[in-house]
């Protein structure tokens, strides 16, 4: 979290915790922006430019999915 001061007093969530919601949001947003820069690379034929847009949008998924089965299992507990 930016601030050294909050935790959790202001928004009722522990920082550790808000942090892995902020991590899973932070993942799924950078998947969607990967889409748009997959589809301008391969507009300008750069298949090169578009794999590796792939490749990071799949690592983007996948941070997703453990951060919400990380979430799923807190949530549970």
């Amino acid at each position: 979290m930016t601030s050294s001061t909050e935790t959790g007093k202001v928004t009722g969530t522990l920082d550790k915790d808000y942090d892995l919601v902020w991590y899973v949001e932070s993942c799924l947003n950078n998947a969607l922006r990967l889409e748009a820069y997959i589809g301008d690379a391969e507009r300008e034929n750069d298949s090169q430019l578009a794999e590796l847009f792939r490749k990071a949008q799949a690592d983007s998924r996948k941070g997703a999915e453990m951060g919400k089965e990380l979430l799923r299992t807190r949530l549970a507990g």
